[in-house]
């Protein structure tokens, strides 16, 4: 396929017009990965299923995005950006309404994994479709600082946004309420983004894909129904035989391919390779705390959706305007920072929560909340940021699928691991039970100051980068 000739410079107007359009695309996929959480009871009753198995309601979605995120990108690359774009759009608003009418949890997971294929075709592009619109670095990096400042809101807002639908209109409305906002962001796509493709397309990894498919569902399967079926039965240990031949089998694949779904080389880098790991654990302590407040909220407490929805409250708060600080801080001084920033208050919020008890009064919970979302705020610009300039802009599709793939896969381990931890105790015993999470959760922080020593400084962090070669 002949390379596209360079598309003309668009206005100022249109380049932050193309940004909405993404960022509302992107709200609705950072929104389904947490609106659902706060609604599980309300699910788990009205469709007759216990609790262990509400994970996978969560769980089959951010599968499905992050097993398919890297090629979704590819594709984007290869046959356009905005075509891509749109069918994401398309299938994620008819999966929505199959999600809404559901009658039993078998029909609700799959139609949840068929909205993860379609949110796999939403984020990676709109990030690409981002940076290919605006060249300027620093332009660049103020739009990605708001870029994350909305995922990281649609994030955190689920379970306010997900409390007050659950209490008003049933747990059905959590899907009900995409299909107009999709409908809107179709019209707009179609209108104000431009098209765009790689100058060259790259060929598509089917054995990669195949192989990582295999090993992020069979990992964070085998987690969620580990209590259930036995960490040590013949089950589990197949499970675990399997995965460990599927990591082996991708490496052995990816480092011989020309052309792999995720480059080897990437990860030799170290400025990417700790920002994909920083996306993991950054989400690993979110898709924990989501999962477990509202377990603590609803049945340790007696709370109803709406309230417990409420109290996370200055958890967005702390991601919406930490977000945007932080994609300015990152474009003026680097991404090194904001990761310390980030690191130091999610390690705060875990050792905040864990001193929590099931009578706790208010003033005292919303702090290790406010904690979680001021962490999370300012960790996604500079990690974002990093991945994406430590790669060609061509490449951009696949830069946005690598990081949005850690986040997913991290999301994916919080809510395992949380499931992990409530599968088995009574309400009075969840405040107990959840300790160990909260001590994931300021590993996760400690984590992420590691990873700031691998950031570039302020100085490096605004040259030129050289061409990814061997």
């Amino acid at each position: 396929m002949p390379a596209p000739a360079p598309a003309p410079a668009l206005s100022a107007r249109r380049r932050w017009t193309v940004l909405a359009v993404c960022c509302l695309s992107l709200f609705l996929v950072g929104l389904d990965t947490t609106i659902v959480n706060i609604g599980l009871p309300a699910i788990g009753a009205g469709l007759d299923v216990p609790v262990p198995a509400l994970a996978w309601t969560v769980d089959a979605y951010t599968l499905a995005v992050t097993a398919l995120l890297i090629t979704s990108g590819a594709l984007a690359d290869r046959f356009g950006r905005r075509r891509v774009f749109r069918l994401g759009l398309a299938v994620f608003g008819a999966a929505s309404v199959l999600c809404a009418l559901a009658p039993s949890l078998g029909w609700l997971v799959a139609a949840r994994t068929v909205q993860g294929l379609g949110a796999s075709m939403l984020s990676p592009v709109a990030l690409a479709i981002v940076v290919n619109a605006m060249p300027d670095p620093k332009e660049r990096a103020r739009a990605i600082g708001i870029w994350a400042a909305v995922f990281g809101l649609s994030m955190a807002a689920g379970p306010v946004t997900g409390g007050a639908l659950v209490d008003a209109l049933g747990w059905r409305s959590l899907f009900w309420v995409n299909v107009p906002v999709v409908l809107v962001a179709l019209a707009l796509t179609v209108r104000h983004v431009p098209e765009s493709r790689a100058p060259q397309a790259r060929p598509l990894d089917l054995p990669g894909q195949a192989l990582l498919a295999l090993l992020v569902g069979v990992s964070v399967g085998v987690l969620i129904e580990g209590p259930r079926i036995g960490w040590a039965s013949p089950g589990a240990l197949t499970a675990y035989g399997v995965a460990a031949a599927a990591a082996v089998a991708f490496v052995l694949v990816e480092t011989r391919r020309e052309e792999p779904l995720i480059d080897p080389r990437l990860f030799r880098r170290p400025a990417f390779a700790g920002a994909v790991l920083g996306a993991v654990a950054v989400f690993v302590a979110l898709g924990l705390t989501l999962l477990l407040s509202t377990f603590q909220l609803q049945q340790a407490r007696g709370w109803t959706a709406l309230t417990a929805g409420l109290a996370t409250l200055p958890m967005a708060l702390g991601a919406v305007v930490c977000a945007p600080w932080s994609g300015h801080l990152t474009a003026r001084i680097g991404p090194r920072r904001p990761l310390l920033l980030a690191g130091g208050f999610l390690t705060a919020s875990g050792l905040c929560l864990a001193m929590t008890t099931a009578t706790t009064v208010l003033p005292f919970l919303l702090p290790g909340y406010l904690l979680v979302g001021i962490g999370f705020g300012f960790a996604n610009a500079p990690i974002t940021n990093t991945a994406v300039s430590g790669l060609p802009p061509a490449r951009a599709g696949v830069a946005g699928a690598i990081t949005s793939t850690a986040r997913q896969f991290g999301s994916a381990l919080g809510i395992a691991v949380a499931g992990i931890l409530v599968a088995d105790a009574a309400p009075a015993d969840l405040p107990d039970a959840a300790l160990p999470g909260w001590a994931v959760v300021s590993a996760c922080g400690l984590m992420l100051l590691l990873v700031a020593r691998t950031a570039r400084p302020a100085a490096k962090a605004r040259t030129a980068r050289p061409p990814l070669r061997p």
